[in-house]
């Protein structure tokens, strides 16, 4: 049995989570400058999260969907997934981003992963309230991975982890295969596999015996 565990901002979609709710409220270039930071390893990434949510406080709950609404998978993604879940491998979200956005861009695809975790921004009177909670803000991926691995009784050399920022590290450390997808240059070194397009990564799928050809 095998579990692929995919990054979700940067990696299965190519819309940045936080920079489309930023739009809303006329922060993007604030949000985009922390998300940088963050995934270059430059500051930590609890840090990140709680920096980017307070600058939300306040944007109403009909924004915020209307920014999930955009969030978009990268080409070929729904595709992957999809043979994935034909294949019967287990596969798995483990994103610092929001549940909301996950779901509704994996809803608007037609399409479903076995497992996601995932954080939240919580909602007050109908606004953002500015704070963030949820397993991923000072949890770790390499212990959602191993959790999840166990769960599914599921070897750990068995575990492909595919993502391109720094809180992705810890999960492409421990994982069986670690594929980068488009890393960033702090990332890199840490990846067995680099891949830059959802065709490449179905490929790195098939050659590792993944993928039934």
């Amino acid at each position: 049995m095998t579990l692929v565990a995919f990054d979700f901002d940067g990696t299965l979609s190519d819309s940045e989570m936080t920079v489309l709710l930023g739009e809303r409220i006329d922060v993007a270039d604030d949000m985009a400058e922390i998300t940088s930071r963050a995934m270059n390893d430059e500051i930590g990434y609890a840090e990140s999260v709680r920096e980017r949510a307070a600058l939300l406080e306040g944007l109403p709950e009909a924004k915020a969907q209307a920014a999930y609404d955009n969030v978009e998978l990268r080409e070929g993604a729904a595709d992957l997934i999809e043979t994935l879940n034909d294949d019967g491998i287990t596969t798995a979200i483990l994103t610092g981003g929001f549940e909301r956005g996950v779901a509704s861009a994996l809803e608007r695809n037609g399409v479903s992963v076995d497992h996601i975790l995932s954080n939240r921004l919580p909602i007050v009177d109908g606004e953002l309230t500015g704070e963030a909670e949820g397993p991923l803000i000072e949890g770790t991926k390499d212990d959602a991975l191993e959790e999840l691995a166990a769960d599914r009784g599921v070897e750990m050399d068995e575990t492909i982890a595919v993502g391109d920022g720094a809180n992705d590290l810890p999960m492409l450390e421990v994982a069986g295969l670690a594929i980068g997808f488009d890393p960033k240059p702090a990332v890199e070194p840490s990846c067995e596999v680099v891949v830059e397009t959802m065709d490449e990564l179905h490929d790195v799928l098939l050659e590792n015996g993944v993928l039934e050809a």
